[in-house]
């Protein structure tokens, strides 16, 4: 529950942690475990957490409208906070709420955009603008916005812990990225599904610009194919390429450079406010992005 622990620790740091509080932190977690249901339909995804995925067990249907479910809960604690708070806290916790869902939109049409229709021409630029909005603003950004509002009744300036959240949340979508490539049994989700699913990750747009003509034909071949119709054997020699042009060791040092970046923007952030225990954990996030299991 990264994000609405979060959201109780800038509550925390920027005023004090309220009933209204908790449940901004409730409705953080109901809509969160909404999207990653939603998610995993949209990628096609069979495993998420070491188990099968809702719609895996139970099909498409009902898993979207369990997804649904969780989506239209959330927003009763949040309600009823802002219903406690008044209306010049409410504004901004849907001011900060509104900018959230509208970032996170455009975040997964991105990516789903440019695996549909097989776009191999993208930049880093794309990819941290994707990542920036499908990961860093749900993720990190708001979580920690909804704890300064409500903590400070207000009175905090939420847009301080945006390049923050930015830096961290990318960090975070980059390690994720490596982490499915990887052989770690603790990942939890399909090994290697990033590639079968086509997605846009750092690696792969490094290995499309670092590939032979001959390369980038083959990589193009393999994108361009339906997801069951990708084989093991091109999976793996993708994944091969990948080591072999640097493409991973090229995701972990930006991934270290933007970890960097937030450690720095950290201190910017919440450098002025005693040590505490909730500010230390907010600085470890940083660490625990390269260490979580």
């Amino acid at each position: 529950m990264l994000r609405p622990a979060m959201c109780l620790a800038n509550a925390a740091i920027f005023g004090k942690v309220t009933h209204d509080v908790v449940r901004c932190a409730a409705a953080i977690e109901l809509l969160h475990n909404a999207l990653l249901i939603h998610d995993d339909v949209q990628d096609g995804s069979d495993m998420r957490r070491g188990k099968p995925t809702l719609h895996a067990m139970h099909g498409t249907p009902l898993a979207i409208n369990a997804g649904d479910a969780l989506l239209f809960t959330a927003f009763r604690p949040l309600l009823d906070a802002v219903h406690s708070m008044g209306s010049e806290v409410g504004r901004q916790v849907f001011d900060v709420t509104s900018t959230m869902a509208r970032q996170t939109a455009e975040g997964q049409a991105l990516e789903l955009g440019w695996r549909d229709q097989n776009v191999t021409d993208l930049t880093e630029a794309d990819y941290f603008r994707m990542a920036m909005k499908k990961t860093a603003w749900m993720g990190m950004i708001w979580p920690a916005q909804l704890g300064m509002i409500t903590g400070s009744y207000g009175q905090a300036d939420h847009q301080r812990v945006i390049r923050f959240g930015h830096f961290l949340g990318i960090a975070f979508q980059i390690e994720d990225d490596l982490r499915n490539l990887s052989e770690d049994p603790g990942y939890g989700k399909e090994q290697n599904g990033d590639l079968y699913e086509a997605k846009r990750t750092l690696m792969l747009i490094h290995v499309l610009n670092a590939a032979s003509t001959k390369e980038k034909q083959r990589i193009d071949s393999f994108l361009g194919l339906k997801r069951e119709q990708r084989s093991e054997d091109e999976m793996l020699w993708l994944a091969q390429l990948m080591r072999k042009k640097g493409s991973i060791d090229f995701a972990r040092k930006i991934s270290g450079a933007m970890a960097g970046a937030a450690l720095q923007e950290f201190d910017i952030a919440y450098g002025e406010y005693p040590d505490s225990e909730d500010k230390n954990f907010l600085h470890g996030l940083v660490r625990w992005v390269f260490d979580r299991k």
